[in-house]
Formats: structure tokens, C-alpha cells, sequence
């Protein structure tokens, strides 16, 4: 029931918007991140309820350089940080280029950014970029497998693997030719004959056929993936016959809070309390049903990356000690879960008390 009700959990909230450069509220711990302010130099309307910014160092110095994958985290005002893949071409010091889809019922970055923001205004971001979703170059062939505004990072990708010789091909999927963002860019970067459009009216059983896509791997072939989070949980079944670590794939969500209900409450409403000792930090406190491991290590001024809160991106990923564990994740695989959890869905099992290596 539990493996159930997280994937009821993430029926719920397929409507958000996975803009692969969408999201993030990520708690920095790094030394070395300052903020860098930006100038938007250029906005331009892409689709219906997608926009290009770029935007340019407001004292015309260099911006710090950069990979394929990585995004820049937008300070929008103290209680709200929002991080958008780059999209232009990886190593670009003079602009960052990334594109936004107005959500409606998010947290009210996109609509921040699309209603609010004009050429000229002055943003924040926290510095250098940073890289999630990195190319493997090492692979033989990449394929990449992009959805809507998860195309953003995908780009970038395109740039980098053109400059490499690699071998790679893109499946780009969006409801018509009409809202394909980048459609013109795709094709000057890719080449027609390295990507397939898929377009499904907006009826996905139209769209494409992963399991035919991805019905095999190629040797050395990596996959990476991009977009809703309903064609990551297909691409992602699809593929699970690939090798390990050999699919890639970014998800940058908020929790959608729909009529019947927000996920986290349908989570919580069976959790019991637990024990947490926090080894490295001389912490120790109890974990209340309403609320994560990340939630208390919050409260008690502990420092923890995070950015999908969802147990999707791995990025609050924690050293285990000892403790049985409930693992409510999408992005550990066995062996992690043998020596890590993830603090943002995670808990104890019944009577356990977790100890962790922070």
C-alpha cells in the first residue's frame, strides 16, 4: 500500500509543469556561491504561455562559465527562489539564455517572471550555475528525450554534443508544431535528420511510443530525459531493462494543491513519529507525522540541498548510518539505499531510529 500511495502522490501532481529549468527552492550550503546581479537584455514570446529571457552581468563583466545541463537560481525576493536551465550555448560568458512557462497554479515564480519582469530590470542570481544534469561524454551515443519546456536544457546538450562529434539523436514531444518552443533553434542545432517531432493534440496515447523508442539500448547509449513528470515515469518504466546509470533525467516540480487534497497530507495521514540522531552535528530530535527529516533539520539550522522535495531529484541525498528505512524516493536504487536516504520523503520504519552521517 505505501509503494501505492506514493504513486498516487505522483498522479497528483502531474499537472505541474516540469520545466527541466524549472524550480528550484535550493538551499545553497556551498562556501564559494555569491550572488551575481543581471541585467534582461532580451524577452521574447516563444509560445502562448512560454517566454525566452536572456540576460546579461549588470557591471558587463564575464558571467561565470558554464556546462550543458546546468541552471541559474533566481533570487525573486526573500521568500521566493526559482532556478531555469540555460539553454543557450554551454560556455557562453557574455548571456544567460532560458525560457519559462507561466504556470498558473504554481508558486507564483513563472507568473513573476512573465507579468512582472521588462527589458532593462535589474535580478539576482545565486552563483556559479549549477549542474544536476550533466552529459556523460564518455558514452558512445545519447539520446535525448525532451517534453514541452523540458526542451531548455536539452539545447544546451545539442550545442555541446555537436562540438564533441558525438553521436546523439533528440525526440522532442509538445502538443502541436504551433506550441513547440525553439522549434526553428532545435532544427538549426540538431539537424533534421538527429530529431523526431511528436506532436499529440494534447491526447498523450496519440504521442509517441516509448516502448518502442526505447526498446533497446545501443551499445554505450545513454538517455536523457526531460519534461512533465508523466513522460518521466513512462520514459523512466520504459527503460528500466537499460543499463545502470545510463538514464538520466531532471525534474524540477513544485506540489500542485489540487481540490481533493495536496499529496503531502495524503502522504502523512498513517506516519507515525520518529527519532532522528544527526551524527555529525550533535543533533538529535523527533520527526512529527506532519512533517520530513528536511522539515526538522530546517528547524534545528541544519544546511541540506534540496529542489524537488518530492523524492524525484536526489539532491537531498544523506549519508545513513544505521535505522531500517522507509524509502519513499524515485531516484535511489538498491545498493544507495543501502547507505543513503533521501530526507525529503523519507522516514523510519516503525520503532527505528535513524541515524544519519551529517
Amino acid at each position: 500500500m505505501r509503494g501505492h500511495r506514493l504513486h498516487v502522490r505522483q498522479v497528483l501532481i502531474l499537472s505541474f509543469i516540469v520545466n527541466a529549468n524549472y524550480v528550484v527552492k535550493t538551499w545553497k550550503r556551498n562556501s564559494g556561491m555569491s550572488l551575481i546581479k543581471l541585467e534582461v537584455t532580451d524577452i521574447e514570446q516563444l509560445t502562448s504561455n512560454i517566454k525566452k529571457f536572456q540576460f546579461s552581468a549588470l557591471d558587463g563583466a564575464p558571467l561565470p562559465t558554464w556546462e550543458a545541463g546546468a541552471h541559474i537560481d533566481f533570487q525573486i525576493n526573500d521568500q521566493l527562489r526559482r532556478s531555469y536551465s540555460l539553454a543557450n550555448k554551454p560556455g557562453d560568458t557574455n548571456h544567460y539564455v532560458t525560457a519559462i512557462l507561466r504556470e498558473e497554479t504554481g508558486g507564483g515564480g513563472s507568473k513573476y517572471m512573465h507579468d512582472e519582469i521588462k527589458v532593462g530590470d535589474n535580478m539576482e542570481i545565486t552563483g556559479p550555475p549549477s549542474n544536476l544534469f550533466p552529459i556523460n561524454e564518455e558514452a558512445k551515443k545519447h539520446l535525448l528525450l525532451g517534453g514541452g519546456i523540458g526542451i531548455t536544457p536539452l539545447l544546451a546538450m545539442g550545442h555541446r554534443l555537436r562540438e564533441i562529434n558525438a553521436e546523439f539523436h533528440l525526440h522532442y514531444c509538445t502538443k502541436t508544431k504551433e506550441e513547440t518552443a525553439f522549434y526553428d533553434d532545435v532544427v538549426d542545432i540538431f539537424g533534421e535528420d538527429r530529431v523526431t517531432f511528436h506532436h499529440d493534440g494534447g491526447e498523450p496515447s496519440k504521442g509517441i511510443n516509448l516502448n518502442q523508442v526505447l526498446s533497446s539500448q545501443e551499445d554505450g547509449q545513454h538517455l536523457y530525459i526531460c519534461g512533465p513528470s508523466g513522460l518521466i515515469t513512462a520514459a523512466r518504466d520504459a527503460s528500466s531493462h537499460w543499463t545502470a546509470k545510463s538514464v538520466h533525467f531532471e525534474l524540477f516540480a513544485s506540489l500542485s494543491t489540487e481540490t481533493t487534497g495536496s499529496g503531502e497530507e495524503n502522504l502523512a495521514n498513517d506516519d507515525g513519529s520518529f527519532e532522528v540522531e544527526l551524527k555529525q552535528s550533535g543533533i538529535t530530535f523527533t520527526v512529527p507525522a506532519d512533517k520530513s527529516i528536511m522539515e526538522m533539520m530546517w528547524e534545528h539550522k541544519v544546511d541540506v540541498m534540496y529542489a524537488c522535495e518530492d523524492g524525484w531529484c536526489g539532491n537531498c541525498k544523506v549519508g545513513l548510518i544505521s535505522g531500517e528505512v522507509d524509502h519513499r524516493d524515485e531516484f535511489l536504487d538498491d545498493t544507495d539505499r543501502e547507505e543513503f536516504l533521501q530526507v525529503c520523503v523519507s522516514r523510519a520504519m516503525p520503532g527505528e531510529k535513524l541515524v544519519l552521517d551529517i
